[in-house]
């Protein structure tokens, strides 16, 4: 590097952390050097202000940093989510549609009720009987509920069947662990705390009921083939032998975060594909818990479009002046939950750090599932879903290559 010239990539980590202070639970995951977070936490506190003013004015020093195309535009979107983060916590005036792209590099529309209705009808079908859709659709969970004093086994035995997997697909490092953890009085069903040296400690919500047909979706999505899994190959390949230093620090609201979420969203797809219901059910009538694997499989392809509404639920409520109980309301009718899990969903699109945080989950999906699906004829499902794990993707260059495709 040229003398005088700004080591980019450094400074971002170093931004990065800075955000943690003012915002404990900003950086996701750190996994550089001790030496580096010590420095930044014996600085003067920053303020927003200063912290907008440094993202832009590594923005600026971007074009002369001499790096390659993937890395720059992965910074550029990092910093740019950053500044935006700045601002809000300046207090400037940002609006929710603006917040959500300057973050994640995507534009927002509401939902389709007529997609919705047509959900609806076909889980009327799936699921006949007396009573409302909403009841009979209600009793369908109630019946696929695990039982919390089961809840930990149930995970562990489906990490270890996808982990076998997950190896066989894609690799692992021979030393990578997960810890399991059971919690309670979160916003949230699980989270990944990525600790460094591929290792991770999961936490499941027990507040919320967890259902025996979707538990391989958040073991999938937390651990393998999903974040985990994924923080393991990053930091093997593009920080211990490429040396790229930027990917030592996750920071949330970032379009890092929308790729995240969308990959782990697609665990189950990567790791299992097709009859995942009956191969789950499999895993988990070993332990002697039962559901339908293949009516589960249905069900979910079914209700897959109404996942939407919660993002339509966020731009109501911060974009369109809607009350809490109108948008609980809302969330009620087309998701054909119960007044308390919407509530208990609006309690995450009302937390201060998170209520955009719903986008990387409806749009990474949406974005992502559309780009596997665009693969070329003669890859297959792992060739394809690999670069999401190994890659410096940003959702404007998976966007760029669909509209290539």
């Amino acid at each position: 590097m040229a003398a005088g010239t700004v080591d980019v990539p450094l400074e971002y980590v170093r931004l990065g952390l800075r955000f943690d202070r003012l915002e404990p639970g900003f950086v996701d995951a750190y996994t550089g050097a001790k030496r580096i977070r010590a420095e930044v936490e014996s600085e003067p506190a920053p303020t927003p202000q200063g912290l907008r003013d440094q993202a832009r004015a590594l923005l600026r020093e971007l074009d002369a940093a001499g790096l390659p195309d993937d890395r720059a535009d992965f910074l550029r979107g990092q910093l740019t989510g950053l500044e935006c983060s700045a601002r809000k916590m300046s207090g400037e005036p940002v609006g929710f549609l603006e917040e959500v792209r300057g973050y994640f590099q995507v534009d927002l529309t509401l939902g389709d009720a007529a997609a919705y209705a047509a959900a609806h009808a076909e889980l009327e079908v799936l699921l006949p009987g007396d009573g409302t859709l909403a009841e009979r659709y209600a009793a369908h969970r109630r019946r696929e509920e695990c039982p919390p004093q089961r809840l930990e086994a149930a995970v562990h035995a489906l990490s270890s069947a996808l982990r076998d997997r997950v190896r066989g697909r894609y690799g692992l490092p021979e030393v990578e662990t997960v810890r399991y953890e059971v919690v309670t009085d979160k916003p949230w069903s699980g989270f990944n705390y990525y600790e460094g040296d591929y290792r991770s400690r999961v936490a499941v919500n027990a507040d919320l009921p967890h259902r025996l047909s979707q538990l391989v979706h958040l073991v999938a999505h937390e651990s393998y083939p999903g974040h985990h899994t994924e923080h393991c190959r990053k930091e093997r390949g593009l920080v211990e032998r490429a040396g790229h230093v930027e990917h030592t620090v996750f920071l949330v609201n970032t379009p890092e975060c929308l790729m995240a979420e969308g990959l782990a969203d697609l665990g189950v797809d990567a790791a299992v594909g097709e009859d995942w219901g009956p191969w789950s059910a499999e895993v988990l009538g070993d332990l002697g818990l039962r559901f339908d694997g293949h009516l589960a499989e249905r069900i979910a392809a079914a209700a897959a479009p109404l996942n939407r509404v919660r993002q339509d639920a966020a731009v109501l409520l911060h974009d369109r002046g809607a009350g809490a109980d109108e948008v609980a309301a809302y969330i009620q009718r087309w998701s054909l939950v119960s007044d308390e899990r919407a509530r208990q969903q609006l309690r995450f699109l009302t937390h201060p750090l998170w209520r955009a945080y719903i986008t990387t989950y409806v749009e990474g999906y949406d974005l992502l599932h559309r780009w596997l699906a665009a693969r070329p004829a003669d890859q297959d499902v792992a060739g394809r879903f690999v670069r999401l794990l190994d890659e410096p993707l940003t959702p404007a260059a998976v966007a760029a290559e669909l509209s290539a495709a």
